[in-house]
């Protein structure tokens, strides 16, 4: 199982990762808010701003405080590294 850093100090499976997308869109504000109301999300975010949303092949939503090209630039890392 690899793991990849969504910012402080949270981490999750890069395996269980289906998209990584920005939460700006009409369409993915509605997302995240299906899943908060089915209780479904994780809010990573530790208070911050949300840049991130990953959508986990569980079907929860993932909030992070970083950057979507960010968090893709950590699993490339990892994928490089095996």
């Amino acid at each position: 199982m690899q793991l990849v850093n969504i910012g402080f100090g949270n981490i999750v499976s890069s395996e269980r990762i289906v998209a990584i997308v920005s939460p700006e869109s009409a369409p993915i504000k509605r997302l995240v808010q299906e899943a908060k109301d089915n209780k479904n999300a994780i809010d990573a975010t530790c208070g911050r701003r949300t840049r991130a949303v990953l959508i986990m092949d569980s079907g929860h939503i993932i909030l992070s405080a970083v950057q979507p090209e960010t968090v893709g630039d950590r699993i490339d890392k990892i994928d490089d590294n095996n």
